[in-house]
């Protein structure tokens, strides 16, 4: 794949590795030589260059990218083209994420942590949020385009498909069976779509995370198109009975079929979010059905077409073709009633004649109206600007909201932008500030961790302690109020922590001390001693080693073991120079049980006159450590060394004249047979090599011809 013809682009962007490829782009590692830093340089395939109409998404993509300067969204920095083998092609310098996407993060760990997974959605709806208040729905919000980078934080990429609202949703043909497992039913019907899609994907995106697997798995795109139209998402707490029916409800209203049950921004859904971060409930008011029908007919009827559609329009629907059923063949009537169906005819002209004329002369209906986005306002301030645009107040419903939305509206329904005829009702939901938050569960968690969660809470955290098991040691044994309980902001949560045991100090210097001192000590510290043998040099009874070192905190009670010498060890003294009977004598005296016909002696040769009949040499060494009892020891007795001479071709007697003179004390002659000529009686051979050093009782043969 040859995208550009060389590695450097533009003179300021060197290209590197690969870093992935999509539908109608790759992307590549690049470096910013002109500010010295990493770069991702997006650039259209090479088989897709010269093509108009993916020319077009690209660039329409580079526009959205621009527009979006938000910290979860992946920046743009630089666009233009450069040559290549394949023609002029696009490039998008954007942007380097170190990290990995949100799918390879799910591939590799499953089912997330519930909390990390809602701080993960929390940040993606921030993204999608500013998108969309910028005019651009992102319509392909999947793990695949999440990025997450090495400190945690997310980063939104690929606005590929997206673009303004009231165009069709993603073609579910071309969609993969991994992209249509996230797609809004809206999306798979082919209607209109607006931000409310992505509230849908996002919620999907939120079951995965909590659950580990998309909410309906299908072979194909089709299938799974169908389940996302009419099949209900399991619970997710049906998969991790763990999660709380909060965090369920959260994500069924993310993912209602319905765009008129969800929540109407990506705002709403990150704030829903928010409040089940910190145990609060959520304030979204459950929708009947008759509430939803009249919202649907509160929806202009021609809006789609009459003007652009807005950011929150509801998808417009076809209602169905009426039944239709053939009619009896008729009869012939009698001649009143022919009559009859004269006068009714004419009646029914007369009529219709006068309602014609009412239509034509009657003043035009009134054009439908945006419902404005009342986010923030006082009740005063909602109700001015809805009366100005010809609507009225409905229902005013006091929920749950920070203490900056006190008193403000935090929901409306139907959602701004949304159209609908004048005179409609808008229903309000006013923040009352925070008047009850939930207990987190505090039980089985560090003190540490609790003091934070009861903190995040907007609780005061309290403690008192309680002996308990060593392995409760520093962990939360009960709290009160219990967990779930909802109490105003500000309660005090009052929680149990174990202290373990009570914790006592081992004495130092145990060891060198006779066992009954060492118990006495570990007795005065509140701890117990137990003895056991060890081998050792020391005298019998001293302490030699403790299985606890000094100084270290243990629970009060704790058995400390002491290992107490039995003098069953002996240090290898040494023995040179000794006579074989001294040495023997020395050992004994440190408990070897050998004497010297246990002794093992060899005779070694030594030049020293003062050394023959002396230790030369020990095993084992001096200073080892060894057994008094069956410890085997071997010396080397120093015998007089001689110079082996000479002896080839000589005479027997002259052979046997030089041994003598050298010392040698153990000589045997060999007959080995006839003698070549002139070598009769003559030495042919000798075992030990001529000017050998040897001892003097060491073995000579010396082999001789016959005479």
């Amino acid at each position: 794949m040859d995208v550009i013809t060389n590695d450097l682009l533009t003179d300021r962007y060197r290209v590197g590795d690969l870093l992935g490829r999509g539908g109608m782009s790759v992307v590549l590692r690049g470096r910013d030589l002109r500010l010295d830093r990493e770069v991702a340089i997006k650039v259209l395939r090479a088989d897709l260059v010269g093509n108009a109409k993916y020319e077009a998404r690209f660039r329409l993509e580079t526009r959205n990218a621009a527009s979006l300067n938000h910290p979860a969204i992946v920046g743009l920095y630089d666009t233009g083209s450069t040559a290549a083998k394949t023609g002029v092609t696009p490039y998008v310098v954007m942007e380097f994420v170190d990290g990995e996407t949100l799918r390879e993060l799910l591939a590799r760990e499953g089912a997330l942590p519930w909390r990390r997974a809602l701080e993960i959605a929390a940040d993606l709806c921030a993204a999608l949020d500013f998108a969309h208040r910028h005019g651009i729905v992102h319509r392909n919000v999947s793990p695949k385009n999440v990025l997450i980078d090495r400190n945690g934080a997310i980063k939104v990429m690929d606005f590929g498909v997206a673009g303004s609202t009231g165009r069709s949703g993603s073609s579910i043909a071309a969609s993969s069976v991994d992209a249509a497992g996230y797609l809004s039913p809206e999306q798979a019907r082919g209607d209109s779509v607006d931000a409310r899609s992505d509230v849908y994907s996002a919620g999907c995106v939120l079951y995965e995370m909590l659950t580990g697997a998309v909410p309906f798995v299908a072979a194909s795109a089709v299938a799974a198109a169908y389940e996302h139209l009419g099949t209900p998402p399991r619970p997710p707490s049906a998969e991790r009975p763990e999660l709380s029916t909060g965090v369920d409800a959260l994500v069924l209203t993310a993912m209602a079929k319905d765009p008129l049950d969800r929540y109407q921004t990506a705002a709403a859904f990150r704030a829903a979010v928010s409040r089940a971060l910190t145990g609060r409930p959520d304030p979204a008011p459950a929708q009947s059905p008759d509430t939803l029908d009249r919202r649907r007919a509160m929806v202009a009827p021609g809006a789609e077409h009459s003007a652009p559609v807005p950011l929150l329009a509801p998808p417009v629907t076809k209602p169905p073709d009426d039944d239709w059923a053939a009619e009896p063949a008729p009869r012939r009537p009698p001649i009143w009633g022919v009559i009859g169906i004269a006068v009714l005819c004419l009646a029914v002209l007369v009529g219709a004649l006068w309602l014609t004329l009412g239509v034509i002369t009657a003043a035009p209906p009134a054009a439908p109206v945006a419902v404005p986005d009342l986010s923030g306002k006082t009740r005063d301030e909602a109700a001015a600007i809805l009366q100005g645009k010809k609507l009225t107040v409905g229902s005013i419903t006091e929920v749950e909201s920070t203490e900056a939305d006190d008193g403000r509206v935090v929901d409306q329904r139907p959602s701004g932008q949304t159209q609908v005829g004048q005179g409609t009702s808008v229903n309000l939901s006013i923040g009352r500030g925070i008047t009850q938050v939930r207990v987190p569960d505090l039980v089985g968690g560090s003190a540490d961790s609790a003091k934070n969660a009861v903190a995040d809470s907007q609780l005061v955290y309290a403690e008192q302690q309680q002996p308990s098991s060593d392995a409760d040691r520093g962990r939360v044994l009960a709290q009160v109020p219990d967990a779930q309980t909802a109490v105003p902001p500000g309660s005090t949560i009052t929680v149990t922590v174990g202290t373990g045991q009570p914790l006592v100090t081992v004495p130092e210097n145990l060891v060198g001390k006779s066992a009954d001192e060492a118990s006495q000590l570990l007795q005065a510290a509140g701890l117990s001693a137990v003895t056991q043998d060890g081998d050792g040099t020391e005298p019998v009874g001293q302490v030699i080693a403790t299985d606890q070192p000094g100084n270290r905190p243990l629970p009060q009670g704790t058995p400390v073991t002491l290992t107490v010498s039995n003098n069953t060890l002996m240090v290898m003294p040494a023995l040179q120079s000794q006579a074989p009977n001294r040495a023997v004598a020395t050992l004994q005296n440190l408990g070897w049980a050998g004497d010297l016909g246990t002794l093992s002696m060899a005779g070694q040769a030594t030049p020293s006159q003062a050394l023959i009949g002396a230790v030369i040499s020990q095993t084992p060494a001096a200073g080892s450590v060894v057994p008094k009892i069956g410890t085997p020891v071997h010396v080397g007795v120093g015998v007089r060394q001689i110079t082996v001479p000479n002896l080839v071709g000589k005479t027997q007697a002259q052979a046997a004249a030089l041994l003598g003179q050298a010392g040698a004390t153990n000589v045997t002659f060999v007959d080995v047979g006839t003698a070549p000529r002139g070598q009769a009686g003559k030495v042919k051979s000798q075992s030990v090599p001529v000017n050998s050093p040897v001892a003097a009782d060491t073995p000579i043969a010396i082999s001789v011809y016959r005479n």
